[in-house]
């Protein structure tokens, strides 16, 4: 992983890349340290470091209340929030665009289908990708922040605007409910 510390917001506009993914971490505080570590440990990809100890002008652009908070950035709008301490894996899949893929044999049933609708800041949204991304679970994320379209359709099909939405197979669940989504996709309870 290559870290660019960064000390003001220009440090982050005078870079001209379409796709840019900012940490904003406190140094020292254990989730922080935790997310730093688990980045670190990721071969590919460059990520933008904001140590909010010594940084104070560059969270509130981003919409970021809370740190560790891990910033997707595509086109100058911010795309996707992961806050809290994540595995390594999950960081790669959001730093490095990687999908997750499940192989089936002829025996299994395959996957149902299944969208996330969210909002980058959204604290739920981002545990219910977790949830799904710890089993294996493929899913569509759709942003219904810079979506407009999306959030229209996701509001006539549930009658309800709250995230997170999801759709599987056509049936809607609003919220973060363990039970129905596990019952649904065949999870087992924890």
């Amino acid at each position: 992983m290559k870290f660019i510390k960064v000390a003001s917001h220009t440090d982050i506009v005078k870079i001209d890349k379409e796709r840019k993914i900012i940490l904003f971490f406190k140094k020292g505080t254990s989730n922080s340290d935790c997310a730093y570590r688990n980045i670190e440990k990721i071969t590919d990809g460059e990520i933008f470091i904001v140590d909010v100890n010594t940084v104070k002008d560059i969270h509130s652009q981003y919409g970021v209340n809370s740190v560790p908070s891990l910033v997707v950035v595509k086109n100058d709008s911010v795309q996707n929030v992961v806050k809290g301490c994540q595995t390594e894996s999950y960081y790669d899949q959001i730093i490095n665009e990687k999908t997750v893929s499940i192989s089936y044999s002829s025996t299994e049933k395959q996957q149902k289908r299944v969208t996330v609708y969210s909002t980058p800041t959204c604290t739920y949204c981002n545990k219910i990708k977790q949830y799904f991304n710890k089993h294996g679970i493929k899913y569509t994320d759709i942003n219904v922040a810079a979506n407009q379209q999306a959030a229209i359709e996701m509001a006539q099909r549930s009658g309800q605007r709250g995230v997170p939405q999801t759709d599987i197979n056509g049936q809607i669940i609003v919220g973060f409910d363990v039970q129905k989504l596990s019952k649904l996709l065949n999870i087992p309870t924890e």
